[in-house]
């Protein structure tokens, strides 16, 4: 009551709404609150006692639940001192080699931080403090006992899935990223999460699907048959049902399917549609996709078809719909909509586009859409002798641009 819950009800929500922020994925009820409130309080399954930890900002021992009533062998975590624990209750009674289960929530804590500073710090910086976290918490998995293994281990896995990103996505690193997905299908299978695994699983596909190799279509398309195996297996949300379908649809694309790819849009449309955030959540990570995002796989797939006014329409409402802090995709939707414009024959509002995208480019390095700004100034050269043509490459083709593009 002193935190302002009122409720059972306001208590469960704001449990959910904890573990949601350190990558748990719970549904505590009213029903659940009042076990824990009854004369003989059960002791919480291991994801409720981090959640409530979060929530509280206490250990366990310290709310109320009588460690007679925990399950299993594992003896619980000392009092602390007065109201906060200190570095030596947390390993007192601790095996030898073994370290604290505090561990496991502290390596959360710092995925959902590299998580938040995704959209905001420099790609290459953030990527060695990423993929240096990640391997720190899979070097020292099996030293975290118990339960929070599981914790550390779900840690682990989305951490070593940013990294990936930031190397295929951001920095153009396929070989970097083969790796880091790699670790990530590991670590969730350590975790037995299937829907961190069904993510992994996805990414995978990127790479083959990206290579122009006609030999590895199969591979990009079993990795995503085995996608929806593991996110039918971890119940996933409609959300994240409509992003692998989004996926599939850039897969497609790049195939030369067009078809295929608009029929998995137009279904991905509808799984949002039918999607419930109150009722069905997707996992705290799946941070990178939203209706808006959602346009913007459709109008690329639609430029792609050769409907230069459906993908501008289409473009326009993802620039609409995106966040301030999402600098790195409205870079991308400038390139396509100049990409529309090339379509319509108009290079002047092309150049335009392009250079907003450029703008975009020196606040916030984005080397997948830098791709996009470079073939869509391919396909210009018609018109290289128009003065707006001409300040555009000398935008373009700057100290800055040069040098993080062959950086990368």
């Amino acid at each position: 009551m002193s935190l302002g819950y009122r409720s059972q009800e306001d208590l469960a929500k704001a449990l959910n709404e904890a573990a949601r922020s350190i990558g748990l994925r719970i549904s505590v009820t009213k029903k659940t609150i009042g076990r824990w409130e009854s004369d003989a309080p059960p002791w919480p399954q291991a994801d409720h006692a981090q959640a409530l930890e979060a929530l509280f900002n206490r250990p366990i021992t310290e709310l109320g639940f009588s460690s007679s009533r925990r399950s299993g062998s594992e003896s619980p975590r000392p009092q602390a001192i007065g109201s906060r624990e200190t570095w030596a209750s947390r390993h007192a009674g601790a095996a030898p080699g073994m370290l604290p289960q505090s561990v496991a929530s502290d390596f959360m804590a710092s995925a959902a931080a590299y998580r938040h500073m995704y959209w905001s710090v420099p790609a290459d910086r953030l990527q060695r403090l990423v993929a240096e976290h990640a391997a720190l918490g899979w070097d020292h998995l099996d030293q975290i006992p118990g339960a929070a293994r599981s914790l550390m281990a779900r840690a682990v896995a989305e951490t070593s899935l940013l990294a990936g990103r930031l190397e295929f996505f951001d920095l153009q690193q396929p070989e970097l990223a083969k790796p880091s997905f790699a670790l990530a299908l590991q670590a969730a299978s350590r975790a037995d999460d299937a829907l961190l695994g069904a993510a992994a699983l996805a990414h995978m596909a990127f790479a083959p699907a990206f290579s122009g190799d006609t030999d590895r279509i199969e591979e990009a398309r079993e990795n995503l048959r085995a996608a929806r195996i593991f996110a039918d297996r971890g119940d996933a949300s409609a959300e994240m049902i409509a992003w692998l379908d989004a996926v599939e649809a850039e897969v497609e694309t790049r195939i030369g399917d067009i078809d295929r790819a608009l029929e998995l849009l137009e279904h991905a449309e509808q799984m949002y549609a039918e999607h419930d955030e109150d009722e069905a959540p997707s996992p705290v990570w799946l941070d990178w996709f939203s209706p808006a995002r959602l346009a913007g796989f459709k109008g690329n797939t639609q430029i792609t078809a050769g409907r230069a006014a459906a993908a501008r329409e289409t473009l326009e409402r993802t620039l609409e719909g995106l966040p301030a802090e999402a600098i790195k995709q409205r870079a991308v939707v400038y390139a396509d909509l100049a990409a529309a414009a090339v379509l319509d024959r108009d290079p002047e509002q092309a150049c335009e586009r392009l250079g907003e995208a450029l703008d975009l480019l020196g606040q916030h390095w984005y080397a997948t859409a830098m791709d996009r700004v470079k073939a869509v100034r391919q396909t210009l050269r018609e018109w290289d002798s128009l003065p707006r043509v001409r300040e555009l490459d000398e935008k373009l083709y700057t100290w800055h641009t040069m040098i993080r593009s062959r950086a990368v």
